[in-house]
This record gives structure tokens, C-alpha cells and sequence, in this order.
């Protein structure tokens, strides 16, 4: 099994102090885009996790989870769901409204991204509050899927997200933890 080196991934995303507000810490996660060991070992070690899984569907989360999704979906030769940020699906939706950790926000798939009974992983970059994979969740159900898990890089252990999702009935599964940040 590949795994990631946690330390060497640590290093290279970015910490933002007070951004997008005085207090939070930004973790951001492109600079492992541009680091080519860094963006490898990240997407090697989420394709091997899931590749002798029985997975029919690799959904991402607006935006960053496209970057994540989309590259594991080819790597296991899957179809790839984006959820996206209301107003940007052309064709027909559902929506899910939820609270990010400063705000709230609205969520769309389009109505026909996942059939009955798929099994689904959802990506994003980062759990924080936990309410987007969690919103994620609801739609790709609402569809007649089964979340087998939701997949991050990060996790944020302190704000409570990837509890949430766990006490939820959801698996979980972060590259790297944050913790008393």
C-alpha cells in the first residue's frame, strides 16, 4: 500500500493566518498541485485506498474536490460527479443548503449524476465543520447512492467535522490531522 509522507505534505500546504477572517487558519492546499512528489504521493495514495474496492462513482466537492476527484476517477477508471456551488449546474439539479464554519451555503448535483444502489466516494480538500461532505452525503442518498466514504487531504479534527460525519454513520478517511489549530 502507498502512503503519503504526512511530514513532507505538511510542508508543502500553505498556512494563511487570518484568512478569509481574523482568526481562522487557511490550510491551502494548491501548492501540493505544483509540487510534483507532493501532488503524486497524494493521488497514488487515494487510488490505491480505493482500488480493490467495489466503487461505482468518485464525486468531488466545489472546487478543490474536482482536482482530487476527477484524478482518482481516472486512475480507477470511474465516472466522475461534480457538487457544485448553486447556480453552476446547466441541467437539472437537487439541492442541499448547510453551515460552513464562517457562513452557510447551497450545494447542487445534477439529477441524474448517481443511479440507485452506486457506491460513491466524496472528496474535497479539507473537513472542517464537516457540514459540506455532510451536505455532499445528502445529495448523492437523495440520488439512490451509498456513501462508502468521504475523502479528504486534511482534516480539522478541532472544529469537529470528521465526528460529525462519523456519529453520522459515514467513514472517514484524512491524509494529514491538524490538530489545535
Amino acid at each position: 500500500m502507498i502512503h503519503v509522507d504526512q511530514d513532507y505534505l505538511k510542508k508543502v500546504i500553505r498556512s494563511i493566518p487570518d484568512w478569509p477572517e481574523k482568526g481562522i487558519i487557511f490550510r491551502d492546499i494548491t501548492p501540493v498541485f505544483s509540487d510534483p512528489r507532493a501532488l503524486r504521493a497524494t493521488m497514488d495514495t487515494f487510488s490505491h485506498r480505493y482500488f480493490d474496492q467495489k466503487i461505482d462513482v468518485i464525486a468531488g466537492i466545489d472546487a478543490r474536490g474536482f482536482l482530487i476527484g476527477v484524478t482518482v476517477a481516472y486512475h480507477l477508471n470511474l465516472p466522475f460527479v461534480p457538487i457544485r456551488k448553486k447556480g453552476k449546474l446547466p441541467y437539472k439539479t437537487i439541492s442541499e443548503d448547510y453551515d460552513l464554519e464562517y457562513g452557510s451555503a447551497t450545494i447542487e448535483i445534477h439529477s441524474d449524476a448517481v443511479q440507485k444502489g452506486n457506491r460513491v466516494i466524496v472528496f474535497d480538500d479539507l473537513i472542517a465543520t464537516g457540514g459540506t461532505m455532510l451536505a455532499g452525503a445528502k445529495l448523492v442518498e437523495r440520488l439512490g447512492g451509498e456513501v462508502v466514504e468521504m475523502a479528504a487531504i486534511i482534516d480539522l479534527p478541532d472544529l469537529g467535522g470528521s465526528r460529525k460525519i462519523r456519529d453520522a454513520g459515514y467513514d472517514v478517511h484524512a491524509l494529514i490531522a491538524y490538530e489545535g489549530h
